[in-house]
């Protein structure tokens, strides 16, 4: 373990990194243990994991205001545990039960929560592009200065939705800030095997949109590139591209075989693994010592062991539940038969 030497300047607080070093945390371990729950059967469908990518998570978590708006894909199981939400209300979900955060009705790619202004969870690829573009659209409507969130995979910056977005954000200058989670591959598809830019930044420069590209491995990074695009969005000037450059240890779902690429690039990768980052600065700054390392390290364990068993524990959804939480209108108008 690190050993505190000479401290240097830093651009954020102590409170500020032991948070990060808890959420990245909680979220390694979190996904970690559903990697181990899937093997075992305990729940089905679509499972993928967010190892790795977690500076994003914990970095667009400490950037954004209380009532901006987030959504995403399906790789979301990290992004409700950053705004708060208890690892058991992921895990039920997971396992399909009714305490899950959409009631056991969404599972790994649909998490959903209105109280933490999180959108979803969507599992159809580049669905959540245009949504994005009107959550903003709503929020420019209602005179707020929140913006929305609107995260992508750079397997999803190929659908023809996202140029016609781009386009219509400009045109309004909506308060929206576009944020590619580039791991460098579609599934299997490397990003420079699929186009001619691979600087996803430059996506929209032919609709004026400003980007940038950003370390994804670094949190510190990934907050000042999303609080610096967030702060153009909400003073009125319009959309803002990051292309956030990260990458998965594990395969894109538990599925994956992993042979498009070597084990020498996931360790290249691995050597600037974001959570050992925060904690040896965290550890060169002298702000904890080795027992407190491991009471931390205590606790998240003790809460991913408490969200299985709150999750074990729930009940299934009622059959009755097949009728609620959908797009009905009981005296809808203009049906006349």
């Amino acid at each position: 373990m690190a050993q505190k030497t000479a401290s240097k300047k830093l651009d954020f607080s102590k409170e500020v990194y032991l948070k990060w070093y808890k959420d990245i945390l909680l979220m390694r371990r979190f996904e970690e243990t559903c990697g181990n729950l899937y093997l075992q059967q305990k729940f089905g469908g679509f499972c993928h994991l967010y190892i790795g990518q977690e500076a994003i998570a914990a970095g667009f978590a400490s950037a954004m205001h209380k009532g901006d708006k987030i959504i995403t894909a399906y790789r979301d199981h990290a992004h409700p545990l950053a705004l708060g939400m208890h690892p058991k209300y992921v895990m039920a979900e997971l396992y399909g039960k009714s305490t899950g955060c959409s009631k056991g009705k969404g599972g790994s790619m649909h998490m959903f929560s209105k109280e933490l202004n999180m959108m979803g969870g969507h599992g159809i690829v580049g669905a959540q592009i245009p949504m994005g573009a009107g959550i903003a659209f709503a929020e420019k409507y209602n005179g707020t200065k929140n913006v929305c969130l609107t995260f992508m995979g750079d397997g999803a910056v190929r659908q023809g939705a996202l140029h016609e977005t781009f386009n219509m954000t400009m045109l309004w200058k909506l308060p929206v800030v576009f944020i590619v989670e580039n791991n460098n591959y579609a599934m299997g598809t490397s990003v420079a095997r699929t186009t001619n830019v691979t600087d996803l930044s430059k996506l929209g420069l032919s609709y004026d949109m400003p980007g940038e590209s950003v370390d994804g491995m670094s949190v510190e990074a990934v907050h000042n590139a999303i609080k610096k695009a967030a702060d153009h969005a909400r003073e009125g000037n319009g959309p803002y591209l990051l292309d956030i450059r990260t990458y998965r240890y594990k395969g894109h779902s538990m599925s994956d075989p992993q042979k498009y690429r070597s084990k020498d690039e996931v360790k290249e990768y691995k050597d600037k693994d974001p959570l050992s980052q925060v904690l040896n600065t965290i550890l060169e700054q002298g702000w904890l010592k080795d027992a407190d390392v491991q009471k931390i390290e205590a606790d998240i364990k003790d809460m991913v062991e408490e969200s299985v068993k709150f999750a074990e524990d729930s009940p299934m959804p009622d059959e009755s539940e097949l009728y609620t939480d959908i797009y009905s209108h009981d005296d809808y108008p203009y049906i006349m038969d």
